[in-house]
């Protein structure tokens, strides 16, 4: 996964409270078997609507997402974190989050940042017009207006964001502890080494 330490650009203000990952990517789009393409199928519905956010060229591939509470709520689908990345988003901010679709976030490199409602609407009006900048090392949200917003996200995270770390990069990290210890283990318990007879 691709590491994130810093993520500046235009910011959708979608703002909407209770977004469920239906909503993010509808059930029929779960039946691919790659993750490209699905940034077609975000917010589908939404997309339906007159005069939506998304419909606006101003926001295209903006890697910001400023969203309302408890977004990702609904069913466990690891695919609406693959959408929103293939629609070009890195980053949510909002109040909260659902536990289950923070966690597929993070571990396909979404940064999601919980801040206050006031700072919410704060960011939603400077979005209209400017960027918005977050700085990951600081635990920072910033905008050319002077407005910045600490957030807090768990030290494990940030380690593995910073370092483009999933669980695959993780482990092999530590190949050489993991060799380490297998050595020792052949050499401690030279049983466990040996090949089955055959039969």
């Amino acid at each position: 996964m691709q590491a994130i330490s810093h993520v500046a650009g235009r910011a959708i203000p979608f703002g909407r409270k209770n977004v469920d990952t239906d909503v993010i990517i509808p059930a029929h789009w779960l039946k691919t078997i790659t993750r490209e393409g699905l940034g077609k199928g975000a917010f589908e519905a939404v997309k339906k609507e007159p005069g939506n956010i998304f419909a606006d060229p101003e926001f295209a591939g903006a890697p910001i997402l400023i969203a309302g509470d408890n977004f990702g709520c609904g069913s466990s689908r690891e695919h609406a974190a693959w959408a929103l990345l293939d629609m070009g988003v890195t980053c949510v901010i909002a109040p909260s989050f659902s536990d289950i679709f923070s966690g597929n976030a993070f571990k396909n490199g979404i940064l999601t940042v919980a801040l206050p409602q006031e700072a919410i609407d704060r960011l939603m009006e400077v979005a209209q017009t400017d960027p918005i900048d977050i700085d990951l090392e600081t635990q920072t949200v910033t905008t050319r207006f002077q407005d910045r917003y600490n957030f807090e996200i768990d030290p494990f995270r940030k380690h593995c964001l910073l370092g483009g770390l999933d669980e695959v990069g993780l482990t092999m990290a530590q190949g050489d502890a993991i060799s380490a210890h297998e050595a020792k283990a052949r050499n401690e318990l030279p049983f466990l080494a040996k090949t089955p007879a055959t039969v």
